[in-house]
């Protein structure tokens, strides 16, 4: 249901948040979130247009997020990079269809269910979350 792009930046985005006390590389990016760096850079130039992330370049630079995690939702992220399609006429463009048909309205209902989800966790609630798997960390297993 969502692009690589929305995927990659969600990534990107958690793992800016693990540590908003320091900027990251790209290659230091790349290496954890599992995103080819090249994409990541796309993806991250992105973000930084949209506000949510800034880039300080020199020693010691590297990206950022800008807003604070308590008020950024997953949704945030996924609309600014690649909204959610939601369908609001006909995708066949059939001129009788002046409503949507069972089909089409069904996959809407879907997509409104998944903007709803996403718009009710912040990325905040992710990164602090108290479940024993970390977004993007290995866990070490217990002996």
């Amino acid at each position: 249901m969502l692009s690589m792009t929305a995927e990659y930046a969600l990534r990107a985005v958690a793992y800016l948040a693990s540590d908003t006390s320091i900027a990251f590389s790209a290659d230091v990016l790349a290496k954890q979130t599992k995103v080819p760096r090249r994409y990541l850079t796309r993806v991250l130039q992105d973000l930084c247009a949209a506000g949510l992330v800034q880039s300080r370049p020199g020693p010691g630079g590297g990206y950022e997020l800008i807003p604070r995690t308590d008020k950024l939702t997953i949704l945030d992220v996924v609309n600014m990079v690649d909204p959610i399609e939601r369908i609001k006429k006909c995708p066949l463009g059939l001129k009788s269809h002046k409503a949507l048909c069972p089909l089409h309205a069904e996959l809407d209902k879907a997509f409104a269910a998944t903007e709803a989800a996403f718009a009710g966790v912040t990325i905040k609630q992710l990164v602090e979350s108290s479940s024993p798997i970390k977004p993007l960390c290995e866990v070490k297993a217990s002996k």
